[in-house]
């Protein structure tokens, strides 16, 4: 070998170990950033299956502390979450959910239209006072993801 291909090599190795010592570093230093999630759910007949991905959403990150999410109700399904009619299992999740910071919000169009007031609904929940559509189009304007099992 000539003295330029050694060269040559031994400056291409000490970039190559500068490079990944960086890439190290940032990946190090840069927690990531926690997940905004918002559910939507319209559908009566998978209030349980969207109730069981949200569950299933805080286990797999490893608890509510590494992910924010919003559930926005709207439609029949708001019909589950009528405290005098809900499921005992739904009204435990709604619960939990609401401990674990989960923001709760009922669409206030719909609850005029079903002749309901917050307080008839699950404790923990909010009122989405402009509409359920525009509090989801207001919370992925906020960096939210969007999912509509």
């Amino acid at each position: 070998m000539n003295r330029r291909n050694i060269l040559w090599s031994i400056v291409s190795t000490l970039g190559a170990a500068f490079a990944a010592s960086r890439a190290k570093a940032a990946t190090e230093a840069a927690p990531s950033p926690k997940l905004k999630v918002v559910y939507h759910l319209s559908d009566a007949e998978k209030v349980n299956f969207v109730l069981g991905n949200i569950q299933n959403h805080i286990d797999g990150v490893g608890g509510p502390d590494h992910v924010t999410l919003a559930l926005v109700i709207h439609g029949p399904a708001l019909k589950a979450f009528h405290s005098a009619q809900a499921n005992p299992d739904v009204g435990k999740r709604i619960g939990d959910f609401s401990k674990d910071g989960v923001e709760l919000a009922a669409c206030d169009n719909t609850m005029k239209a079903q002749n309901i007031t917050l307080k008839d609904l699950l404790p923990g929940f909010v009122s989405a006072e402009k509409g359920g559509v525009v509090r989801l189009a207001e919370l992925q304007s906020q960096g939210y993801l969007y999912l509509r099992p």
